[in-house]
């Protein structure tokens, strides 16, 4: 369930991106430290430019470990097995549909997003770092291909966690 942001929140943000935030919408997600881990994001900023990516991953241990996961070929391999299998095509396009009516029930219509998701879905994989903040933010089942990227992952918050 997400949430407001405290200043609090927002202030762990700015550490964490080195910059300040744009337009938190809520908190989606909390890393197992008690800190933002993924953020929502309206499709349509305050300075007017459109953003489709609603779920936004904003812990640096766990955007590293995202980063060192997509090197491993895992994209590859699943836009593979996305090419094949019927079902798990239809499980990604259902991801495809909840990620769009998550973001759509901010009730802002930005036509330049419209039917537009993250992470390639619902034909393509192409970032596991907006599949894996889908993951979090929207719970487990929602999207199968964040759910395996999420479970290959090293538990990021036990070495070094955020201060």
């Amino acid at each position: 369930m997400s949430e407001k942001p405290t200043q609090a929140d927002l202030d762990a943000i700015k550490i964490q991106l080195g910059r300040t935030p744009r337009d938190v919408h809520a908190i989606a997600y909390r890393c197992p430290c008690g800190k933002p881990a993924v953020v929502e994001t309206p499709p349509r900023l305050s300075d007017g430019t459109p953003f489709p990516t609603f779920y936004y991953a904003t812990c640096p241990r766990l955007t590293g470990a995202i980063s060192t996961l997509e090197t491993t070929g895992m994209m590859m391999e699943m836009q593979d097995r996305l090419a094949i299998d019927h079902e798990l095509a239809g499980q990604y396009l259902a991801a495809h549909d909840d990620y769009i009516a998550a973001r759509s029930a901010l009730g802002i219509d930005v036509a330049e997003v419209e039917g537009i998701s993250a992470g390639g879905m619902p034909s393509r994989v192409k970032c596991l770092h907006s599949l894996v903040a889908h993951s979090l933010g929207a719970g487990p089942g929602v999207n199968p291909f964040g759910d395996e990227a999420l479970a290959a992952l090293p538990k990021w918050w036990l070495e070094n966690p955020c201060e």
